[in-house]
């Protein structure tokens, strides 16, 4: 399973409205095959395994063999066709899979139709790991609303920007590395209006090995006056300004207005400190990735701004990396139902 799970991490922030999900295909110990699922539309996890094999080993291999995957196989025909189906055809024994599909139209009916078909079905196998990929998928399916990042780079006193005339970078190249590849497991990034006229950001993924095979996220640019947006900003003016949307809303009608009208996932928040407060005040915020530099920087911008003092968001699963001369943290905000009375 942890090779499907290595597989699965391959999809993450390219497969939405889909989940992702790796599969791989094992018989007396020895890896037949292994795939992923690369975008909607395209085989799942479990067919690209399945072809694997088959075209290294041939068909006859498969007969017998025991198929892994990160979510409860699809029992039901949508743009693809059943997952169930594939794995019965090829004639697999066993198949175990990390999560149950929470989605409705397929939760729990993958074990019926395996079974009937006389193959042994178990569920549960690094669940929890599973469900960490998975979790931007289930939300949506369950909320209408995606799962939201927000990303920030302090100093040591709170404040985003460095005091004038020592240039734009709080952090160092290692952290502004990892800003990329995080930008690579969203399906879109929200900014503010006032940061596109201030520091007409490019909110793209730079690194080809990253890009490849994806296109780059949705920019969303949350302003009240369009019209006073700079029009040669790089997000209007690149190559990708077709992935360019301006909308204006409250941080929930524009959450839902994503999943609903873009089929998006997962998002970023990469903003100042006013829209990053209204998304955390709005209990928007699922996750938080900070970088804290080694800096002092004072001035007025902070980096999460009008939070009630008296009603701080905590964080639990937190993680810490040292990253070059900064320290990253990421973590889950603890969501109201879960805080203590």
């Amino acid at each position: 399973m942890r090779l499907a799970l290595a597989e699965a991490r391959k999809g993450v922030g390219r497969t939405a409205p889909n989940p992702p999900v790796g599969a791989v295909i094992v018989k007396d110990g020895r890896l037949l095959g292994a795939g992923w699922h690369r975008a909607a539309g395209l085989p799942h996890a479990e067919r690209e395994a399945l072809a694997d094999a088959v075209s290294r080993h041939g068909a006859a291999a498969v007969r017998g063999a025991t198929a892994y995957v990160t979510l409860e196989p699809c029992s039901t025909h949508g743009r693809t066709p059943p997952c169930t189906t594939g794995l019965i055809e090829a004639g697999v024994a066993r198949v175990v899979y990390a999560c149950v599909d929470e989605n409705p139209a397929h939760a729990g009916r993958a074990d019926a139709v395996l079974a009937q078909a006389g193959i042994e079905v178990s569920g549960g196998l690094l669940a929890d790991e599973a469900r960490e990929l998975l979790r931007p998928f289930f939300k949506t399916r369950a909320t209408g609303l995606p799962w939201v990042v927000w990303k920030t780079a302090m100093s040591l006193d709170g404040k985003l920007t460095r005091p004038p005339g020592e240039g734009m970078w709080l952090t160092g190249p290692e952290a502004r590395m990892r800003v990329q590849r995080l930008r690579a497991e969203v399906d879109a990034i929200v900014t503010s209006g006032e940061t596109v006229r201030r520091d007409k950001p490019q909110l793209t993924i730079r690194d080809p090995e990253l890009l490849e095979g994806r296109a780059q996220p949705w920019r969303v640019v949350m302003t009240r006056t369009p019209s006073t947006l700079p029009a040669d900003a790089p997000l209007f003016t690149d190559v990708w300004r077709e992935r360019t949307l301006v909308m204006d809303g409250d941080p929930e009608s524009v959450l839902r207005k994503l999943v609903a009208d873009h089929g998006v996932l997962s998002v970023m928040i990469e903003a100042g400190g006013v829209l990053s407060g209204e998304f955390l005040r709005a209990g928007m915020v699922d996750e938080v990735v900070a970088w804290l530099a080694p800096l002092i920087c004072g001035g007025p911008v902070s980096a999460a701004a009008g939070l009630p003092p008296d009603e701080p968001l905590r964080l639990h699963s937190v993680r810490y990396d040292r990253c070059g001369e900064d320290m990253e943290m990421r973590g889950l905000v603890v969501k109201e139902s879960a805080r203590p009375a």
